[in-house]
């Protein structure tokens, strides 16, 4: 009784109205037991940065009067708020650093922390 139950199983799919829908649905998903198959995602697209490679007059201008007001001044805050490149960000603080308007915090070769220069070394 069992191997003809197992044989006419296949049969209502086959044949008949009602076997029809599921089968199409199987073509499209492409894999035989599931419904559908798994499409992986192409990732997150991020949105090329333009960011400048050499600073011209008004960024300049905003970055010796802006950046010193800062409380934390690091290489990716300058380039994130003035949209410079990251080298440019640093030789930008290096300078800053040797006019003394602001203040080195922590230096380490992949990230340099610098602070506002506070007033009592001002004057």
């Amino acid at each position: 009784q069992r191997l003809n139950m197992g044989a006419k199983k296949p049969d209502p799919k086959g044949g008949k109205g009602k076997g029809t829908a599921p089968t199409k649905s199987k073509k499209e998903g492409g894999g035989g037991g599931k419904a559908k198959k798994k499409k992986w995602s192409k990732g997150k697209v991020r949105d090329k940065l333009n960011n400048l490679i050499l600073f011209d007059q008004a960024t300049y201008d905003k970055m010796c009067k802006e950046v010193p007001s800062y409380k934390l001044i690091t290489p990716s805050v300058v380039s994130e708020r003035l949209k410079v490149r990251g080298s440019l960000a640093k030789q930008a603080l290096r300078e800053l650093h040797a006019k003394g308007m602001i203040k080195l915090v922590s230096k380490h070769s992949s990230q340099l922390i610098y602070t506002r220069a506070t007033k009592a070394t001002d004057e």
